[in-house]
């Protein structure tokens, strides 16, 4: 009476349930679960938000240009500071110089000597290297880094942090690994080009060689900058002339730091492993290397919208009796 109707069809009874079971259903199921109904998506959200918060920071947000300003100069800042705070020590320095020739020879690529002297009798070319080598390590670094601003903020924070993570580690190699360049070698009979030209504006040699770590050529920074100057455009350029400049840049930049004697060869696989080093602290944080990320960041008005879709997607079709 109100809990089954009975229905006689050719001999045989039939129990269907009264709509009272049906409405209790939920409600069994709701002890059941131990929730009431709404409270599982209520308790869900909190979890929602403090993974959103946890990753947040690693995800790619749009970079504001003056903290970026601040941030480039204040780490280059930093930079020279700890660089040139490494006790020279002329002493290691020259030994370990006298053992990375040694080993060069071993090898049988200490050529370094013969391409200085050959570059420097053609004096136009030896002084456009020393100009090369005292300015395009700055502005080449920074125009990139301003292009990625502008034109991929979706992968500039990723890229940054390559770069800084490069740098950071060669401070490490500059304290645990003092060399003398080529040119301070003892009897290296090569020729300090910045001196014999009188050339404006090097750090490395001249009247400011006193405001710069004269033993602190391992691993060069000059090819890890302009090699991920290299290849940032070469992987997101999209006109076929600036990807081979981006790859004839870290090219001329070796020719240019071994004839204008400031590096070893081996100086420059130094930088390379430096590189190497910060794209993978850059992938670790980030998931991806720089140039798989999106291009672009959305802004705070669509990413409302663009969550809506993500939620629409994810529920599940309604199911069909």
């Amino acid at each position: 009476m109100g809990e089954l109707s009975v229905k006689r069809q050719e001999g045989r009874t039939e129990a269907t349930p009264s709509p009272i079971v049906n409405e209790a259903a939920p409600e069994a199921n709701t002890k059941q679960s131990g929730r009431a109904p709404g409270l599982g998506r209520a308790l869900d959200r909190p979890l929602d938000h403090v993974v959103s918060r946890l990753r947040s920071p690693r995800s790619p947000r749009r970079p504001r240009l003056w903290f970026e300003i601040l941030l480039v100069a204040m780490s280059y800042w930093v930079y020279s500071l700890v660089r040139n705070a490494v006790p020279e020590q002329k002493a290691a320095a020259l030994a370990n110089a006298d053992w990375l020739w040694s080993v060069e020879r071993f090898l049988g690529i200490a050529v370094e000597q013969s391409v200085n002297h050959a570059v420097n009798s053609v004096s136009w070319l030896i002084v456009s290297m020393n100009y090369y080598y005292a300015t395009l390590h700055f502005i080449v670094t920074i125009s990139v880094l301003v292009w990625l601003f502008r034109r991929h903020p979706g992968r500039y924070a990723a890229a940054r942090l390559a770069l800084f993570a490069t740098t950071a580690v060669a401070l490490l190699g500059y304290y645990l690994y003092p060399l003398a360049p080529p040119r301070l070698m003892n009897g290296g009979n090569f020729i300090d080009t910045v001196l014999v030209h009188q050339t404006w504006g090097s750090m490395a040699s001249g009247n400011f060689k006193d405001m710069s770590n004269q033993y602190a050529a391992m691993p060069s920074m000059h090819i890890g900058w302009s090699l991920w100057c290299g290849l940032t455009v070469f992987a997101l350029a999209s006109a076929p002339w600036a990807r081979i400049l981006g790859l004839l840049y870290p090219t001329v930049t070796l020719m240019v730091i071994v004839s204008t004697a400031n590096h070893f060869w081996l100086d420059a696989v130094g930088g390379m492993a430096c590189l190497a080093f910060g794209y993978a602290v850059s992938y670790a944080w980030y998931g991806s290397l720089p140039h798989r990320l999106p291009r672009c960041i959305p802004r705070k008005s669509d990413r409302p919208r663009l969550s809506a879709l993500g939620a629409q997607r994810r529920e599940p079709a309604p199911t069909r009796n």
